[in-house]
């Protein structure tokens, strides 16, 4: 009996890409040496969408990358209704690649009378028809748990990593810093990542307003650089206390390196204002070329399509996408 080596399970790969994903999807497809699969999406004059894909799909793997930053229920419901559209049209397998995954935030009931709305995102993706999922740096672990579906949660943290070690030799004995306590865990595999103490800020939120309130550091900054990092910057508050708090407290450079630029409201126009050296982020959520504009040479954006790709190949052919990461 002959065996073929990685032999497909659902047909060849078929990816399509989403409005919020044009640029990150074409990445992708060149990294997998296909071409982007043709569909048209309509927005009607009432705003009801319409999806039409320009060839059948039938018995092929497919993907669609679409990330559901702002405007999120535009991109939410793109997404549900592509995954619908292709499970119509008889795919074998369709994988949702969602780089940023909205709602994260509302993962747990923490206050009476109020929703878990990641539960309910998880839901819509499943009853849409996506057989898996794939996803980056997700807010909170347990939302692994609210999908029945199996799915890959990635995170960009080897290749933030990697470029860290790459400029570490013009850092002067750098410390890595996390904007609150909830980060700690993650921030410690960065100081072990680039072989770097830590140092926490203690941060006490107040109420249900996004604004939150920076108080004390838990470690010393005097006279180092700081690496601040973080999941997502959405409107930036913690971030511009978090480095006036530094540089009160004798921090030389800061550097701040977080996946999702989600740079909400005037963002990027508060974080470009503030006395950091360098912003590393990646193309998980697209950048306005506006506001790639107020960083000027400062804003590092490290492209996760390879990652994204590799993802794909390895579960297109059934193959371990732990073994990428050693594990």
């Amino acid at each position: 009996m002959h065996h073929l080596r990685h032999e497909k399970m659902y047909g060849d790969i078929k990816l399509y890409a989403g409005s919020a994903s044009p640029d990150l999807t074409a990445k992708v497809a060149e990294y997998l040496g296909v071409s982007v699969c043709g569909r048209e999406v309509v927005s009607f004059p009432n705003e009801n969408l319409f999806v039409k894909l320009h060839s059948s799909v039938r018995g092929q793997d497919c993907y669609i990358i679409q990330t559901t930053s702002t405007p999120v229920h535009r991109n939410l419901m793109e997404l549900l209704i592509m995954i619908q559209t292709l499970r119509l049209d008889s795919a074998a397998r369709i994988t949702a690649v969602v780089p940023y995954l909205c709602y994260a935030r509302s993962d747990k009931k923490d206050q009476p009378r109020v929703p878990i709305t990641a539960r309910l995102v998880a839901d819509m993706i499943e009853v849409a028809g996506a057989d898996r999922y794939i996803t980056l740096d997700l807010h909170a672990g347990q939302i692994q748990g609210f999908f029945t579906i199996p799915g890959d949660v990635l995170t960009a943290f080897h290749i933030q990593v990697d470029y860290l070690n790459s400029i570490r030799s013009q850092m002067n004995a750098p410390v890595v810093v996390t904007a609150d306590l909830g980060f700690a865990k993650k921030g410690r595999n960065f100081a072990a990542g680039i072989n770097a103490p830590m140092a926490f800020i203690e941060k006490r939120r107040l109420g249900n307003d996004a604004k939150a309130e920076a108080l004390t550091i838990i470690g010393d900054v005097t006279g180092r650089d700081c690496v601040i990092v973080d999941d997502e910057i959405d409107t930036g508050g913690t971030m511009v206390q978090a480095v006036n708090l530094l540089k009160e407290n004798g921090a030389q450079n800061v550097y701040i390196t977080f996946v999702h630029p989600i740079f909400s409201a005037n963002a990027a126009q508060r974080l470009a204002d503030l006395p950091v050296k360098e912003y590393i982020t990646t193309d998980a959520v697209p950048v306005s070329a506006e506001k790639k504009a107020l960083f000027g040479d400062r804003l590092k954006i490290l492209s996760v399509a390879p990652l994204l790709g590799e993802v794909i190949l390895r579960a297109n052919e059934g193959r371990s996408v732990g073994e990428m990461f050693n594990e």
